[in-house]
């Protein structure tokens, strides 16, 4: 079976992985922080808006089962793209909307999409989502890893809604 990663940053990481977590051809989902300067951040240290990290979500999937523009079309269904550093009742820059790609067919497609909504006046407002080179990647701590599932509570601002 073909594993591809991808990696989205969408507001509070407990609903953004709760919802892929629901998509078909989604095999595996791990919440963390990444695109910020401190190594080894703790939670604490990314809400206090201080390390640049972004609270996101790392999916691994099987292409044969969806493609990266399917899951692209989910992570701007699953937010608001055009709110700067905030979603929900979430505010600051570990809650921007960001798209951190792997590959340069990952970067284009998501510039692509995009544009694509931008054209498209979805919104009344342009979209704000970031495209970033994804460096490292931090893995959050055990308990925020599938905490909607876990906890029944947490999915903030995210309601799953298939395509």
């Amino acid at each position: 079976m073909k594993r591809e990663v991808a990696i989205f940053a969408a507001g509070c990481f407990w609903g953004v992985q709760d919802y892929f977590d629901q998509i078909p051809g989604v095999l595996e989902t791990e919440v963390g922080y990444i695109g910020g300067h401190v190594n080894q951040p703790t939670y604490e240290q990314v809400c206090s808006h201080t390390t640049g990290h972004a609270e996101a979500t790392r999916v691994v999937y099987n292409p044969e089962k969806i493609n990266y523009e399917g899951l692209l079309k989910h992570f701007f269904r699953m937010h608001d793209p055009t709110q700067l550093n905030r979603q929900g009742p979430d505010v600051g820059d570990n809650y921007r909307s960001a798209v951190f790609y792997l590959t340069d067919e990952q970067k284009t497609a998501a510039g692509q999409a995009i544009k694509k909504l931008n054209d498209s006046q979805a919104y009344k407002k342009p979209v704000v989502t970031t495209i970033e080179k994804a460096g490292k990647w931090w893995p959050a701590e055990e308990y925020h890893q599938k905490y909607v599932q876990k906890t029944g509570i947490g999915a903030c601002h995210i309601a799953y809604s298939p395509i």
